[in-house]
């Protein structure tokens, strides 16, 4: 063979060899698209669920509650809410939410881990406010019971952990299972120390009722379509930021924008937050 045709015969190979690794790229490029798309997907589902949830309308349980009794160390005011992370965190999270919401489950199995990342490093502390909305639309009250078992896990200190076990557990959307007490009280057996006289009191007499309808009223009265409205720094982020989908990975990029020249939050994080 001469060395023009053993030449010819190498650059054969390379091209095809370069091809091949250009077929690989794009289908792992095509791979990762996919499982992009399934992730926004979900999320995009998610959001369409709370926006079909919030307006359906219908009597919510909430409508006869009693007096209003704030959680211990709860945000007062025409927005109530339970606050977790670091007081002096630079950024602020607020999250409106349904224990009942299914789109509010989705979200917080994407995002806890993330949540609570950061702010155990001190960028970013959260206000939840919740509502009932889901009482309304299907009947029952399992958002009312579970927002006020919430609020009396508050009252021990251990708001993140009972909030983090509704989520895991919730019962299917039609399936009332939160307006039994007995459940709810049976779920805080799940975090250590939480499943005492008090707390059993608490939610059996429903002490907070009043606190959850005054935080779903503000619900009703804001500018949100559904469950979860989620905002970092009062701008809105689910289901996307700007042109950006919200992902794990945004979400830390986010908040890193914003606390850019600000310095982490020391103070001794808010009674009811994860420690680490």
């Amino acid at each position: 063979m001469s060395e023009k045709n053993r030449d010819g015969n190498r650059s054969a190979r390379e091209r095809l060899q370069q091809q091949r690794e250009r077929e690989k790229a794009r289908e792992k490029q095509r791979r990762v698209l996919i499982v992009s798309a399934a992730v926004v997907g979900v999320l995009g589902l998610a959001a369409v669920v709370g926006v079909i949830a919030a307006n359906s309308g219908g009597e919510d349980s909430s409508d006869k509650a009693g007096p209003v009794v704030d959680p211990a160390g709860a945000i007062a005011g025409d927005r109530p809410a339970i606050p977790t992370g670091r007081p002096d965190a630079p950024s602020t999270l607020q999250i409106w939410e349904d224990f009942r919401c299914p789109a509010c489950q989705q979200f917080e199995g994407a995002f806890r881990d993330t949540i609570h990342a950061l702010e155990a490093a001190g960028a970013l502390k959260a206000e939840y406010h919740l509502a009932t909305l889901i009482d309304g639309n299907l009947g029952g009250s399992g958002s009312l019971r579970a927002a006020n078992a919430a609020a009396c896990a508050q009252d021990a200190g251990k708001f993140t952990a009972y909030h983090d076990v509704l989520y895991t557990n919730q019962p299917p959307e039609t399936d009332d299972a939160y307006a039994k007490n007995d459940k709810l009280i049976e779920l805080a057996g799940k975090v250590p120390g939480l499943d005492t006289p008090a707390f059993r009191s608490c939610v059996e007499d429903g002490t907070h009722d009043g606190w959850v309808k005054k935080s779903n009223d503000a619900f009703k009265k804001s500018e949100f379509n559904g469950t979860p409205s989620v905002l970092l720094n009062g701008e809105s982020i689910f289901p996307q930021k700007g042109s950006e989908q919200i992902s794990p990975d945004n979400l830390k990029k986010w908040v890193a924008e914003a606390n850019k020249g600000k310095k982490p939050g020391t103070a001794s994080p808010a009674a009811g937050s994860p420690t680490r």
